[in-house]
């Protein structure tokens, strides 16, 4: 395995190619913004991350489909807050404060960690793989201290690929951790949602939080789903999305070991994301469709419900990372053709 340093000097606003192989092919650039992009590509699309801005994953397009929702933006902005730049494909969302705030919250929307300034980062390179790292040092004098180690790998050939989280706690004291692996997967017209969990635990968000308008129309339609047995299994009804759709999936490990969800689209391809329920112990899906955002993100890896901190310490899903102590979270996801 080769070990790339990467550095900020090697991101201009002329892309430069890092890695050309038969199989592989990384660039670096840097959007009119100044914001620095990475392109992954292999054989059967390609990834697009911000190695130095939270490692986001701003694009991504496998098997001629943009999996990434649509949305306002038409390049990452600098940010210290995920709502000024939302348009990506994926974000790290936490850690010590993760999801929407409440009035009595103190925190931005998802944390400090989407958009976080990352201290470096590098590629590791074999013959079958390609992974983008970074590291991030999170220090507040009187406060919380860790390391983030987050990753991106993909493998010659794959239209899948594994998103990846090391946390660290360097403090002396306990520090709280929250993390959801918020990937804004595209809208596909029709697409039809499947679980290997009950219909029974996909439960309808109930509350409705300061950032979401609703009109007469989303609540009589609320109120409908509100008497189903079973959550939204197609998207079908896309003049009803809008504001959002919510589901939330708890305690997922007395479910499954391992949790899968799909998504599959009307040509046949097939959305896919795995994850370990001892990991992400809960999960959330997220439906928008208006003018300008259309999400159809159908399942959102987490270790909470992301309500904010306060609530996550109310209801006891807050974890306490012990000092030293490691967590790591990895994602496998992507799209196939069955």
């Amino acid at each position: 395995m080769y070990i790339i340093p990467l550095n900020k000097a090697q991101f201009n606003q002329q892309e430069t190619i890092l890695i050309q192989s038969e199989d592989f092919k990384v660039s670096a650039f840097k959007y009119n913004s100044g914001v620095e992009g990475l392109k992954i590509e292999n054989a059967k699309g390609y990834l697009t991350i911000l190695p130095y801005m939270g490692q986001m994953i701003w694009d991504a397009k496998f098997l001629g489909e943009d999996i990434c929702m649509e949305n306002m933006f038409s390049e990452p902005k600098p940010s210290n807050e995920i709502v000024a730049t939302y348009g990506c494909f994926a974000f790290h969302s936490g850690m010590i404060r993760n999801g929407c705030p409440s009035p009595e919250d103190d925190h931005p929307l998802h944390g400090e960690m989407p958009c976080a300034n990352m201290d470096k980062a590098w590629l590791e390179v074999d013959e079958y793989q390609i992974t983008l790292k970074g590291e991030y040092e999170y220090v507040m004098g009187f406060g919380d201290h860790y390391l983030a180690t987050p990753s991106v790998s993909i493998e010659k050939g794959a239209s899948m690929f594994e998103i990846k989280m090391k946390v660290q706690n360097l403090a002396s004291v306990p520090m709280p951790l929250q993390y959801m692996c918020h990937m804004n997967t595209a809208y596909f017209p029709e697409a039809k949602m499947t679980q290997n969990i009950p219909d029974s635990a996909v439960k309808l968000r109930k509350s409705i939080p300061g950032h979401v308008k609703p009109t007469q129309q989303w609540l009589d339609f609320n109120d409908t789903l509100k008497a189903q047995s079973a959550p939204i299994h197609q998207l079908s009804a896309p003049d009803m999305y809008d504001p959002e759709i919510v589901y939330f999936m708890d305690n997922l490990s007395q479910h499954t070991d391992n949790a899968e969800f799909e998504m599959t689209i009307p040509n046949g391809k097939t959305l896919i994301t795995r994850f370990d329920t001892t990991e992400f112990n809960y999960a959330t899906r997220w439906i928008l469709y208006n003018g300008d955002q259309k999400v159809g993100a159908y399942v959102l890896p987490a270790t909470c419900r992301p309500e904010g901190y306060l609530a996550a310490e109310k209801n006891g899903t807050l974890i306490q990372l012990q000092p030293k102590e490691v967590r790591e979270f990895t994602v496998k996801t992507g799209i196939i053709e069955k």
